[in-house]
């Protein structure tokens, strides 16, 4: 006994002309065709996300670092005990105080050149103002003792004691020691602040103090140059001493 077929899809396939099939078939080709063709144009297409690691210092940036103008990196407390005597037909006046100062030592940013920041990439270089002493008034005269006090003496001959006190604590704490400490703390500070920034590859350099020195008196200029080239116009006598050139140069006639 045969079952009746309850399936109506099939039913409905099994009424279906010869000429709709092949209708069918030819959609269904045409889209594999269409596939296959997407496909293969595509086939070298693909999506990637680059990053880009360059790094760019802003103006606004390099002004802000500018603008902190002294940079202290080095501060060196000092203590100098200075005397005088005048000797008298009456007897000898002494003198005697003891000087407090503190010299702070660093850069000036307003001193950077134009160029000092240089970048390429994650790299930047940056040369840095040279360190000197950031006040000259060092000594603070209110710490000031006087340790003994014989005889008469002036404002003239107690400023000539503070003179003396001054000098010999530039000598004793202005050294090539501290100096290069100052320089490896301003190295460090700079590293850590770019390397904040995100470079990668970070050079600190500083100007080279450069010496220029004047001294004028009737009948000529001196001029003392380091590690420096100046050019005349005209003949000129020199010596080299310590890599230095020394010129001796009339001042009634332009000597540039």
């Amino acid at each position: 006994m045969e079952h009746p077929n309850n399936n109506p899809i099939l039913a409905a396939l099994k009424h279906l002309s010869k000429a709709v099939w092949i209708t069918i078939i030819t959609l269904f080709l045409l889209i594999i065709l269409a596939i296959t063709t997407f496909t293969w144009y595509n086939r070298d297409n693909h999506v990637a996300i680059n990053s880009d690691n360059r790094i760019d210092i802003t103006p606004t940036q390099i002004r802000s670092i500018e603008n902190i103008g002294e940079w202290e990196f080095l501060s060196i407390s000092d203590e100098e005990f200075v005397d005088t005597v005048k000797r008298g037909f009456f007897g000898d006046s002494k003198l005697a105080r003891i000087y407090y100062g503190t010299l702070r030592i660093g850069i000036n940013m307003h001193e950077a050149t134009p160029d000092w920041i240089q970048t390429d990439g994650d790299t930047i270089q940056a040369t840095l103002p040279p360190i000197k002493l950031l006040d000259n008034d060092f000594i603070d005269e209110t710490k000031t003792q006087s340790f003994y006090e014989e005889g008469k003496w002036t404002n003239v001959d107690r400023e000539l004691l503070y003179k003396k006190a001054y000098k010999l604590m530039k000598q004793r704490c202005l050294t090539p020691q501290n100096i290069e400490h100052a320089q490896e703390n301003a190295t460090r500070q700079f590293y850590s602040l770019f390397k904040s920034m995100g470079y990668e590859n970070v050079r600190i350099t500083f100007q080279t103090n450069e010496k220029k020195r004047v001294c004028q008196n009737e009948n000529a200029i001196l001029i003392t140059l380091q590690f420096e080239t100046i050019h005349l116009k005209r003949p000129f006598l020199y010596s080299i001493l310590s890599k230095e050139m020394v010129f001796f140069l009339p001042l009634e006639e332009p000597y540039l």
